[in-house]
């Protein structure tokens, strides 16, 4: 059987009962070694102690489930084998997160990056997921989770600059070293496993998953700002930013939005991207295939997660939105103390009509779009295009930051991979993040099109974006755009 070429994002469930995860590599002189490693999780993303990560100084897991069992030399090409025996994990254990460290360099200096998924009974390749990295000194290439009672595996692809203990940290694994230390390359001064200990005491709340380096205090420190005025800002992704109008926000909103912009501070730090300002632009499919997230409140709860990210990273902390189906619409600014008003008029789905009308709809509120012109069917390509021309029309000193979700369904495949080429040049990086396991068509292997002198778009999907935590989903979501930043930087694009 063929194996399976993935791309990031994908998933495709497991019926072998013991898998074998290899991670592959070349590397010329001077280039570094890497070492895999694995981290079994409860549902809430942590682990249960040390014992639960295992790596080169740790390479069996007590239950015997997950075995690290080393590495191969062919020629020039090098593998590290993590073997997981799906039947023998412990109840509690939800999820085995599949991570790599570089050891004396980055992975960007490594070439033919690749993570295979083998049937450990019959050495059948399963699937296989090439990868790209630039300067991560860690990486998670895929992950094993359990879902509906089906172990399913994810590519992910997901870098850190922090090295072997900066992974480990994020999980809840205790790393015994030096101060300043955790973003070494040099990451074998992690634990040998023997202790679990508390992470050190930080100024930022640490929900499940959420990464353990503490975030230097700086005023305002209080959680819930009560300042009717935006006191002066530290620097975007090194602290929360206080934003006009936050005060007016409904206290389990508010505390919310305080949370999450703590995360989101964490993840930009974590990238490296420390300092960093953009103009977020929400887009919101609103095709008939939608309906159900919108009824159920998915897409609202979205919204109010990307508005963390906003207040982060955008100067005035607003949001300029739009929605699409057959026809694009440009949504009213969200400003953050307008959120609650802003979810209950416009986080709304398309509308079909049997029968054209000329008069406005009824009963529509000031701003309000009327869904019917919008449509039920895909046609990325028109949001698109107007998005841009927007950014034309209305040039900002900070690059812009498309946050795009969709359920799928793509079928403007040409017409979408022209408007994305041609934007390549703009100041704009694209990340698209599926909702479900619909067919993304050319948002899904963009990354591996060529002829593009700058990466400009990422994307992954998501089974349930309800049950990816907040630290997990803006560590996805952010995983691109700094580096991209930098690269568009040196190109003299932004």
């Amino acid at each position: 059987m063929t194996p399976t070429s993935m791309s990031k994002g994908a998933n495709l469930p497991v019926a072998a009962r013991e898998v074998r995860v290899v991670l592959g590599w070349s590397g010329g002189s001077g280039a570094p070694d890497a070492d895999a490693s694995a981290l079994l999780l409860r549902a809430d993303g942590r682990v249960r102690d040390d014992g639960d990560f295992v790596f080169y100084n740790q390479p069996r897991h007590a239950s015997g489930a997950v075995r690290h069992s080393g590495k191969r030399r062919e020629g020039d090409g090098t593998t590290d084998t993590v073997e997981v025996d799906l039947r023998a994990l412990e109840p509690e254990i939800q999820r085995v997160v599949l991570g790599a460290s570089a050891d004396g360099g980055t992975f960007g200096q490594l070439s033919g990056l690749r993570l295979g998924l083998l049937d450990a009974g019959t050495g059948e390749e399963l699937a296989f997921f090439e990868m790209e990295a630039t300067t991560e000194t860690a990486f998670i290439g895929g992950e094993l989770y359990l879902r509906g009672g089906q172990w399913k595996f994810r590519a992910v692809g997901q870098g850190y600059a922090s090295g072997l203990a900066g992974l480990a940290t994020d999980f809840g694994i205790s790393v015994d070293e030096e101060p300043g230390t955790a973003g070494s390359a040099d990451a074998r001064s992690a634990p040998a496993g023997a202790t679990a200990a508390a992470p050190a005491p930080s100024p930022v709340p640490v929900p499940p998953t959420a990464p353990v380096p503490p975030v230097p205090p700086s005023p305002p420190a209080a959680p819930v700002p009560p300042a009717p005025q935006a006191s002066p800002a530290p620097a975007p992704g090194s602290a929360p930013r206080l934003v006009k109008g936050e005060e007016r926000l409904p206290v389990d909103m508010r505390k919310r939005l305080s949370l999450r912009k703590e995360q989101v501070a964490v993840s930009l730090r974590k990238h490296g991207a420390v300092g960093v300002r953009a103009r977020v632009v929400l887009v919101l499919d609103a095709s008939g295939s939608m309906s159900f997230l919108y009824s159920k409140g998915v897409v609202a709860d979205v919204v109010e997660r990307m508005a963390a990210v906003a207040a982060q990273l955008d100067d005035d902390g607003e949001m300029q939105a739009w929605t699409f189906a057959s026809n694009p619409a440009r949504l009213p600014d969200l400003a953050l103390g307008d959120l609650p008003e802003w979810l209950e008029r416009h986080v709304r789905v398309g509308e079909l009509t049997l029968f054209r009308r000329k008069k406005p709809k009824k009963g529509l509120l000031p701003g309000q779009v009327d869904m019917r012109a919008v449509g039920i069917q895909n046609e990325e390509q028109k949001v698109i295009a107007e998005i841009r021309t927007f950014v034309r029309e209305h040039p900002a000193a900070d690059p812009t930051l498309v946050l795009f979700f969709s359920d799928g369904g793509v079928y403007r495949n040409k017409e979408i991979e022209k408007e994305l080429r041609e934007a390549v040049d703009e100041p704009v990086f694209w990340q698209f993040v599926g909702l479900g396991r619909s067919d993304y068509g050319v948002l899904e292997r963009f990354d591996t099109l060529p002829g593009r002198r700058v990466d400009n778009v990422g994307f992954f999907a998501v089974d349930d974006i309800s049950d990816v935590p907040d630290p997990e989903l803006y560590d996805r979501l952010l995983s691109e755009f700094p580096s991209w930043t930098k690269e568009a930087r040196r190109l003299g694009i932004v």
